[in-house]
């Protein structure tokens, strides 16, 4: 039985998106759903880990992912309300989540295949997952489990000021200081540790996480790729920007695809797939998964 080599847990949701004659739009999403994506369309065997609804919702997250290539046996459908985000405007962003005693929050990791674990290379956490109990406490566990596997951890906060629980500092403590790769941004080193600047956060996030990679994401200023053993600065790419709906996770997505299929790559040939796949994802509306041979049509101009 062939398994994915990229598994990500978390959450799948649906933006709901208010346009300007104050109708809305439906758009699958969730970080953690649009990573698993993109990570299928660059080229990596992915599974996506989470629950959805067995309505129009879910039906629509279920159907997108099988399009992109995802593994259908992990992801679980159950008879509960969809989790909903509420965007009522995009610039600047303000938004609020529906999801009380969601889909999302009945995932059971005990129905996932036998003998996943065995066969998966990078597991990854994040989102506003990690924020909701008692999912976030489920996903604690299969991190700890996958890392004394020997498997690495990948971990994108994808910090939401809106979703924020008390519980949660200690829930970040503990997946970083067991992650093998972290991105993060400038907005989210500024959520996470509070009353420091970017750089100081940057700076905790190294003590609570010595052995990570880390990479910092900058949006247009480009990223900077943290290592042991060096420092690998990336400029961004020049494109047409859409929107910038799913930019980390795509950039998050190159990264690990990157990783898996370019094993013997350079971090700087790694930061390169990560940034034209955030500068690919600019170019479309909405969290877009670009494929792999638009990104390498990209670095090639």
């Amino acid at each position: 039985m062939n398994f994915p080599r990229y598994v990500v847990f978390g959450e799948a949701l649906t933006d709901m998106l208010r346009q300007r004659d104050d109708s809305w739009i439906a758009v699958p999403g969730g970080a953690c759903w649009n990573v698993a994506r993109a990570g299928a369309k660059l080229g990596v065997p992915t599974a996506f880990a989470g629950s959805v609804s067995c309505d129009l919702f879910g039906e629509q997250l279920a159907i997108e992912g099988n399009a992109a290539g995802l593994d259908s046996r992990f992801l679980q459908r159950v008879n509960a309300s969809p989790l909903l985000a509420m965007v009522a405007s995009q610039h600047p962003p303000q938004y609020f989540f529906i999801g009380d005693n969601s889909a999302d929050l009945h995932f059971n990791p005990a129905l996932l295949p036998k003998g996943w674990r065995n066969a998966v290379e990078v597991v990854h956490f994040g989102g506003i997952s990690l924020m909701r109990q008692p999912l976030s406490g489920l996903l604690i566990t299969e991190a700890i489990a996958a890392k004394a596997a020997g498997k690495h951890i990948a971990f994108d906060p994808n910090f939401r000021e809106m979703a924020y629980t008390t519980d949660y500092p200690e829930t970040f403590r503990t997946i970083a200081s067991i992650a093998s790769y972290i991105k993060v941004s400038d907005d989210d080193l500024t959520g996470l540790f509070p009353g420091l600047s970017s750089m100081e956060g940057l700076v905790e996030l190294r003590t609570l996480s010595p052995d990570a990679q880390i990479l910092l994401t900058r949006g247009a200023e480009g990223m900077t790729l943290f290592t042991a053993k060096e420092v690998v600065e990336q400029s961004a790419y020049k494109v047409a920007v859409i929107d910038t709906v799913g930019c980390g996770d795509a950039s998050m997505a190159g990264w690990m695809s990157s990783l898996l299929l370019h094993p013997d790559a350079g971090n700087s040939t790694h930061l390169q797939i990560s940034a034209a796949a955030a500068a690919l994802a600019a170019t479309k509306a909405g969290p877009y998964p670009p494929m792999a041979d638009e990104v390498h049509q990209l670095l090639k101009v």
